[in-house]
């Protein structure tokens, strides 16, 4: 959603009326929008939820949700529509696409989603938000970046100071629920790293309410400084002050990484549907700006080892925040901005 209330912004801004169609479950998560944006709510559905009954229904929601959407069309006339993946999506732009609208969709993730999967070819503009992306034959796409929140183009390339002899900071993030599997192996890993390096280090781990007590035991017996959470409302600030980040490698986190520009360790997520943090992962790993380790992989030991690697060489590490930099798209929100106004010359 974040893309969406970035774009409808800075659409705002420059005098645009803005309009977010989506669904109920959507529509849970608007309360970052102006409240100059209407939300609409129409029906919609995953199909591959909800077991056999889910299944059945699933047709006959998506399809009363185009009818309204194309009522609301008709009735208010949208210039431009862009729809940011996921099934709220497939109404607005099935109608646009009906009615002959001019229309874009929005991938953050370097695999298209199904929804964005199926509009490919059926849209007059791809917005990529991670690159490279994988896309239908005969479709060009165009690299915009991951739009990011304020709180992190402020700290846009934010001066870092590398790992040595003195206090370090390390994050640990898995996405806005933490992930079980970071609270698994990386206490455990920071634990087996040398005593004097131990001793500097500060850690910053989001971690489920499950999973913290757990993660907190291990840091505490280990004489290391930890700050476990469950949801941290100031990431910016903790990586912009981080020597080393440790993420799942979801896209807003990967943006986040890149443009404030920090170092690396990256553990995709393995049930992510057609892998796609690894490839989200891709272009910073490809830079010299991310160590990525699979899951299949990850062990306390080579954690360790990687851990190590990055905080005992800070001209390396350094060289990694510049990688970070050099792929990051702090303009993300303005390139979207082009794709819109583009297309509405567009409009009749």
């Amino acid at each position: 959603m974040f893309p969406a209330q970035a774009l409808a912004e800075a659409m705002l801004a420059r005098g645009w009326r803005v309009k977010l169609s989506t669904d109920a479950r959507g529509a849970r998560y608007t309360g970052g929008f102006p409240h100059t944006v209407e939300i609409e709510q129409v029906k919609s559905a995953t199909p591959a939820r909800g077991g056999i009954a889910g299944k059945l229904t699933a047709p006959f929601k998506l399809a009363s949700g185009v009818l309204s959407a194309m009522m609301g069309f008709r009735r208010d006339r949208p210039t431009v529509v862009v729809g940011f993946g996921g099934y709220p999506s497939f109404p607005a732009i099935s109608a646009a696409y009906l009615m002959r609208l001019p229309r874009a969709i929005h991938e953050q993730n370097g695999v298209l989603g199904r929804v964005n999967q199926a509009f490919a070819k059926r849209v007059d503009a791809v917005a990529c938000g991670t690159w490279p992306t994988a896309l239908p034959e005969g479709v060009d796409g165009i690299f915009t970046g991951n739009p990011v929140r304020r709180a992190v183009l402020d700290r846009e390339a934010a001066m870092y100071i590398p790992p040595g002899d003195y206090p370090m900071s390390i994050v640990v993030i898995g996405g806005s629920q933490g992930a079980r599997i970071l609270s698994d192996v990386v206490p455990n890993a920071i634990t087996q790293l040398p005593e004097a390096m131990k001793a500097n280090l500060r850690v910053s781990h989001q971690a489920r309410d499950e999973d913290a007590a757990t993660a907190m035991e291990i840091y505490a017996r280990a004489g290391i400084d930890a700050d476990v959470q469950p949801f941290f409302t100031d990431v910016p600030a903790r990586f912009a002050e981080a020597q080393l980040v440790i993420s799942r490698a979801g896209a807003s986190s990967v943006a986040d990484i890149s443009v404030i520009g920090r170092p690396s360790i990256l553990i995709p997520y393995a049930a992510a549907t057609a892998d796609h943090q690894t490839a989200n992962a891709r272009g910073l790993v490809e830079a010299g700006a991310a160590i990525m380790i699979p899951e299949s992989k990850l062990t306390a030991d080579s954690f360790a080892d990687s851990i190590e690697t990055v905080l005992t060489n800070p001209d390396g590490a350094l060289q990694m925040t510049l990688a970070a930099l050099s792929v990051s798209r702090p303009d993300a929100t303005e390139r979207l901005v082009e794709i819109v106004e583009t297309l509405a010359k567009k409009s009749p």
